[in-house]
């Protein structure tokens, strides 16, 4: 599976790609993240997309992997979580919202998706200015890492479902 947008390629890294980039990471947290995911997708084989880390590579012939995102898993109540990182010298260039606002149209019309929410630190203006930028409002909750906020297009799929 892939998801190509203007500037990128978008897909679910296989499982050797993943254990690679385990053994690779030097952050213990994202480490322990990355494992629990690996392990999450091992144990839901038909889920793999929902546990695997996605790389965002140019689709420019360099094959470069230059961010990653991915959710938190499929919840039986529909409600994924979806996280991302850039690296640094691409920041600032509108790739993540790219990537993020194309991954999450994917995901919104997936069976079983009720809702896509993301978290993101209150001091990092520039995560809430992707989130926004790819149609993420907030909720007015807090998460553990920060401010929640829910893609306003399932939001408002939501809503009119209710009416």
């Amino acid at each position: 599976m892939m998801i190509k947008t203007k500037r990128l390629n978008i897909y679910p890294a296989s499982r050797e790609q993943m254990k690679c980039l385990i053994q690779k990471e030097t952050s213990p947290d994202l480490k322990q993240a990355y494992q629990e995911m690996l392990d999450g997708g091992q144990l839901h084989l038909d889920q793999w997309e929902w546990y695997a880390i996605w790389n965002i590579e140019l689709n420019d012939g360099s094959n470069k992997v230059i961010g990653n995102l991915s959710f938190k898993g499929l919840p039986e109540d529909g409600i994924t979580e979806i996280g991302y990182g850039m690296k640094s010298e691409y920041e600032g260039q509108g790739y993540m919202t790219e990537a993020l606002y194309a991954v999450v149209k994917w995901a919104s019309v997936q069976n079983g998706v009720r809702l896509i929410e993301a978290e993101t630190e209150e001091n990092n203006v520039a995560s809430k200015r992707v989130l926004f930028k790819a149609g993420f409002i907030p909720n007015g909750k807090m998460g553990l890492e920060g401010a929640r906020y829910v893609w306003k297009e399932q939001r408002l799929k939501l809503n009119s479902n209710q009416e």
